[in-house]
């Protein structure tokens, strides 16, 4: 029988492992400003794609592998966000995604790392300062939890 305290504690374990894996990425940054540079493209490779194309999955994907998970792996960031995988609540560890009504679609993920009332720390690629979806490496956002559409957990 599972004890239900041990479950809560190997969850916590994993999430912060999760967290520890992507802050040690903060920091990395495209070399030519083309979704390229060594380690973004070590990101494209964990989920199947060649350099120059967007990796905010794909960084995710990444650091799932980083940490023992066999899934996600995808590039692709509205597959990060199946029914089965949804939750309400935002926690450490968990995946968010925001929906561009232009594209019709979630077109933008990273980590949640931590939340403050309103507002979820995250840690997010393919990003920059500013919060765009087209930026240049790997930072730590503020996000108002309207900007989120959806939170996927990916540990259970």
């Amino acid at each position: 029988m599972l004890d239900i305290d041990q479950a809560k504690s190997d969850d916590a374990v994993l999430r912060k492992k999760l967290i520890e894996l992507a802050r040690t990425e903060l920091g990395v940054r495209e070399t030519t400003g083309n979704n390229d540079g060594k380690r973004v493209e070590q990101y494209l490779a964990c989920a199947g794609l060649k350099k120059g194309q967007p990796y905010c999955a794909a960084f995710v994907s990444f650091v799932f592998e980083q940490a023992g998970f066999d899934a996600p792996r995808t590039g692709w960031s509205p597959a990060l966000f199946p029914n089965d995988r949804l939750v309400k609540v935002a926690v450490s560890g968990n995946v968010f995604g925001i929906y561009f009504p232009a594209l019709k679609r979630i077109g933008h993920c990273g980590f949640i790392e931590n939340s403050r009332g309103d507002w979820l720390g995250t840690i997010e690629a393919n990003t920059n300062i500013a919060g765009s979806r087209e930026g240049d490496g790997v930072y730590r956002r503020m996000r108002h939890r309207r900007a989120i559409r959806s939170i996927a957990d990916w540990t259970r």
